[in-house]
């Protein structure tokens, strides 16, 4: 798993004082009309392909110039985009998939089935789902210029919720020529089939990436819906604007030169909100998860005990009120599956208790034999908040006698250490803090901070053969029900073994000038279509 938004708004985030607005900014500003949009998205785009990296900043860019073959409605139900039909065969073996009509690519050439065919494959190397698709295929093939078909081994019933699913990266059509390159090398042609065209000759990576609105895409005839739906583009022209400095992005917003910031520091919330010409609005609603990874390779953490104590220490009021001061944008969570997702339950969760239980923690270090051994925590200093809770939790472990260290460097560097798996004196870890979405962890086939499969596992390496088992059982259960009960099943386990630990929720307010209407809301993407900007 690469790193997402949650990552990349870390990097973006550099303290400092109101400068004055890029001349460059102001020059685009002055020539702009109602019909242009102006935002400031939570890091530069740099990585155009939004298969080889799984950031959210690329499945943004990828859902405007990109278009798939279902969508999500605001129900989180999947809903036909590309398709026009679909049925499968009475053994629930085989899937017939047949496009609709006017789809076409922004070099002037039909979208075929083929290129479908080669998306599909291509994805399915690098998403837990579409990987699952993959294992359990006998053949994805063309059938025809506007047709295509998956004949599966045994029947999947969730197949098309995970062609739909949101997390990236998300299952985006693109050319069989570019698709036909293994997901480890980046595609560089941006020509896709969605309602946005990429300017190439606007381009400027580290100042403005340009799109311009592609007068020959045919939406759906239904109305938009969550993601679903007819993808209607009301405007000619968005410009997405790097502003690194948060201050400077705030009086840019304030000043009328951006409508749209992504990331409004939360000690600026008040300025938003009393001033008359803007507008907090939550677009995510399920928010992020802000989750605890252990090394499980490592003293003391290869021991399940030291694990557990974890679980009590953390006092997840101070320490999301630290990370996010506004109250109203904060929450606990004791469920793996995120917080009131439709199969969040509270399945062994005794273990938490309002402020912690510091000596319960004491104890069962003790229990695990901890005797001194160093508690390495990676600290990402770009990411002020991640700072601030990895400054608490170092504290907090000392107070009961456990030798932890920061490790400061930025979100990069952290990115980077993580992925070893030496021993602390050879430049390993033992812990550090990350976040994902809500929504993604609801279902244990798309996300991988859900799998305990050791050496394959997201960073930490958990490893549970009994979890493991009942994860791969979540594609056949046939009733949501049935769903449930199993939920309840390995989330009982997990918290026996402790494959990470949960710090809490938040939801992250966008900021935008009242001008600017229609923004879409839901999980992991900001699309670009339905936004209108009226006339100052």
């Amino acid at each position: 798993m690469t790193i997402s938004r949650r990552d990349l708004m870390k990097v973006g985030l550099a303290a400092g004082t109101a400068l004055s607005l890029p001349s460059v900014l102001r020059a685009q500003t002055a020539s702009a009309g109602a019909r242009t949009v102006h935002m400031v998205k939570s890091s530069d785009l740099r990585v155009f392909d939004p298969i080889w990296t799984a950031t959210n900043i690329a499945a943004d860019h990828g859902a405007a110039i990109y278009d798939t073959l279902f969508s999500l409605d605001s129900k989180f139900m999947p809903q036909p985009q590309m398709v026009a039909k679909w049925g499968v065969s009475d053994d629930k073996k085989t899937y017939t998939f047949e496009l609709r009509d006017g789809l076409g690519w922004h070099d002037g050439t039909p979208v075929t089935a083929a290129d479908c065919v080669a998306s599909i494959r291509r994805w399915g190397q690098v998403h837990p789902g579409g990987q699952l698709i993959m294992a359990r295929a006998n053949d994805i093939s063309k059938k025809d210029d506007k047709t295509f078909t998956i004949a599966l081994k045994e029947p999947l019933g969730l197949l098309i919720d995970l062609m739909a699913d949101l997390t990236p990266p998300c299952l985006f059509i693109m050319r069989e020529k570019d698709a036909n390159r293994p997901a480890t090398e980046q595609v560089t042609a941006n020509i896709g089939s969605g309602p946005f065209r990429f300017n190439e000759a606007l381009a400027k990576p580290g100042a403005s990436i340009t799109y311009d609105r592609n007068e020959k895409y045919v939406p759906r005839k239904e109305p938009s819906d969550g993601l679903a739906g007819g993808k209607i583009v009301n405007a000619d022209r968005v410009i997405w604007d790097v502003i690194a400095d948060q201050q400077t992005a705030m009086a840019a917003l304030q000043a009328g030169e951006i409508d749209y910031f992504e990331t409004p520091p939360a000690d600026l919330y008040s300025s938003v909100e009393s001033d008359p010409n803007l507008e907090l609005q939550v677009l995510d609603k399920p928010g992020w998860d802000v989750i605890l990874r252990m090394n499980c390779l490592n003293p003391p953490f290869n021991n399940i005990k030291a694990r557990q104590a974890m679980l009590y220490l953390i006092d997840q009021e101070a320490l999301m009120s630290l990370m996010y001061p506004d109250l109203q944008y904060i929450n606990t969570v004791t469920s793996i599956f995120g917080q009131d997702t439709l199969v969040s339950n509270d399945e062994n969760t005794g273990w938490y208790k309002k402020g912690g239980d510091p000596e319960k923690a004491k104890q069962l270090f003790k229990e695990a034999g901890y005797a001194g051994e160093k508690v390495v925590i990676l600290d990402p200093t770009d990411w002020h908040e991640s700072d601030n809770a990895s400054q608490f939790l170092a504290a907090e472990l000392r107070k009961i006698g456990v030798n932890a260290e920061l490790a400061p460097s930025d979100w990069g560097g952290v990115s980077t250490r993580r992925a070893k798996k030496d021993p602390i004196e050879n430049g390993g870890w033992s812990m550090f803090i990350t976040a994902e979405s809500n929504y993604s962890l609801s279902n244990p086939l798309a996300t991988p901070l859900l799998l305990a499969n050791g050496d394959n596992a997201w960073y930490g390496w958990p490893k549970n053969d009994e979890y493991e088992a009942l994860r791969g059982k979540w594609a056949d259960v046939e009733t949501f029900k049935e769903r449930k009960a199993l939920a309840r099943k390995m989330q009982a386990i997990w918290w026996d073994f402790v494959g990470d630990v949960r710090l809490g929720k938040y939801v992250s307010p966008i900021a935008h000038r009242k001008t600017l209407t229609g923004l879409i809301g839901m999980p992991q993407i900001v699309p670009m279509w339905n936004m209108r900007k009226a006339s100052a």
